[in-house]
């Protein structure tokens, strides 16, 4: 019984955020949905951006959304919530989301989505775009690993699993 609730909690953080849609691996598209919301400012991107930042260190946690444990999709919802925008819970519907954008044009405020399991093309894991400058993006997000961080998708692991950015507002 101890090794069937181990191997379920080992398959449920490979996992990591859940999510299970299909994708195919491309920079562009044309006449992805766009989500339009008038009252953005720079200044709100700064604070859903330094809101997340507030959870850098907080723990991994399947499904979580505070400081006690948050997983990927929870920390780009809570962070979007704050500032009264709504997206979906997980990150196979927030892939729905917005407008598709090329890499080059990625900003703050972005949402990098990947697939982190090459043996299913699905992607299953989200991050939010903190800087990009002279073509170097970094993204807070959390790791099943070392939860809550700010990685760069120079890292060799996040490249190879890159699959798309939107832009949500």
């Amino acid at each position: 019984m101890k090794k069937l609730i181990l191997l379920s909690f080992l398959a449920i953080a490979m996992v990591s955020c859940g999510s299970s849609r299909n994708v195919t691996k491309q920079k562009n598209i044309i006449g992805a949905t766009t989500h339009t919301n008038k009252t953005v400012t720079p200044k709100k991107v700064n604070k859903i951006i330094s809101y997340a930042k507030t959870f850098e260190g907080t723990r991994y946690k399947f499904g979580g959304t505070t400081k006690r444990g948050m997983d990927c999709s929870g920390l780009v919802y809570t962070s979007f919530k704050k500032e009264q925008i709504a997206l979906p819970r997980v990150s196979r519907d927030m892939a729905k989301q917005g407008k598709r954008i090329s890499l080059r044009n990625a900003e703050e405020g972005d949402l990098l989505f990947f697939q982190t399991n090459k043996s299913r093309r699905v992607i299953n894991h989200v991050g939010l775009v903190v800087e990009s400058r002279r073509g170097i993006v970094k993204f807070i997000h959390s790791t099943t690993s070392r939860g809550v961080i700010v990685s760069s998708l120079d890292e060799n692991y996040w490249n190879n699993a890159f699959v798309e950015v939107r832009r949500i507002i």
